[in-house]
């Protein structure tokens, strides 16, 4: 069950993984039993079938593989109200660690990206990913919400930020499908956040113009189409704005690549659970995913330069 293509991780950050969390769960579970009335002598009741390591094993290879509860019910051979019950407790562990950068530091909050950024005058991309989720029942309402208008599917829709080799630095600020790319960045605050930076650069798609005005030029998306009255100057303009949105996208391609390596991980690919799981279980892959990562970082992309 440790083996790398099982859980996704290499034996080093599992072991790391179990260091760090163990004694949270633990902690947290002994909370557990001290809050509440105890009407049992100390030690007395069921006894767990699934120790933390277990728990957490069987978390992980939900993630990786979108295994269902009931298979892994019968690897582990626990009852399934078990296994959800352990995915349950790890999954919020995992997801509050945030994304892991150099040095070992940890962005957990959007906030803490742009000013990360800003200390160290890094580039960032930004994009929106879709992720399919399960339609909502026919007697509830706002079942529209979660439409999405690109890929007509029921989806929900997760703001990404990573930095200029692809690597993860946000996953977060969940929505509907229904929601614009730009009215999710909006929400999450992030005009707020750049107006006390300077100089900062995020490439963007153009699914997010409107932003540059807005934050100073700092978000930077594809150049706009313009119009030329002479068929000389409308070639020559045609000619200038594919280049120019050809180097744009070429900046950012590797927020795509970092997108695709989130996926990978089948719980995001689709997610089969409930829909208000969605949040810890993007937010935990990204951080696992950084992790393994920083033991086996890859070589620099040759970007081009930034499109003014």
């Amino acid at each position: 069950m440790s083996d790398r293509r099982v859980t996704g991780l290499s034996a080093a950050v599992i072991a790391d993984l179990v260091a760090e969390l163990g004694p949270i769960w633990q902690a947290r579970r002994d909370a557990e039993l001290f809050d509440r009335p105890r009407r049992r002598a100390v030690g007395a009741g069921a006894k767990y079938k699934l120790v933390f390591v277990d728990r957490l094993l069987a978390t992980l290879v939900h993630l990786r593989h979108g295994v269902t509860h009931d298979v892994l019910a019968c690897w582990f051979q626990v009852d399934r109200s078990t296994i959800t019950r352990a995915v349950g407790e790890i999954r919020p562990l995992l997801a509050d660690r945030g994304c892991r950068i150099e040095g070992g530091l940890r962005l957990r909050t959007l906030a803490d990206v742009i000013a990360h950024l800003g200390a160290t005058g890094r580039t960032a991309l930004m994009d929106a990913t879709e992720i399919r989720v399960r339609r909502p029942s026919a007697h509830r309402g706002g079942r529209s919400r979660f439409i999405s208008g690109k890929s007509r599917i029921n989806a929900m829709k997760a703001l990404v930020v990573t930095d200029e080799r692809g690597r993860p630095l946000f996953c977060g600020e969940v929505r509907a499908g229904s929601v614009a790319d730009i009215t999710q960045a909006r929400d999450a605050g992030l005009v707020d956040l750049l107006a006390d930076t300077i100089d900062l650069k995020i490439l963007a798609d153009a699914g997010y113009q409107g932003l540059a005005a807005q934050t100073y030029g700092q978000v930077v998306t594809p150049p706009r189409k313009r119009r030329g009255k002479h068929l000389e100057h409308l070639q020559w303009l045609m000619a200038h704005h594919e280049a120019a949105r050809f180097a744009h996208s070429s900046a950012r391609i590797s927020v795509e690549h970092g997108i695709a390596h989130l996926k990978n991980w089948r719980a995001l690919a689709r997610h089969h659970t409930r829909r208000d799981n969605l949040p810890d279980t993007i937010r935990a892959v990204a951080g696992l995913l950084t992790d393994q990562q920083a033991l086996h970082p890859t070589k620099a992309l040759a970007l081009p330069a930034t499109p003014a």
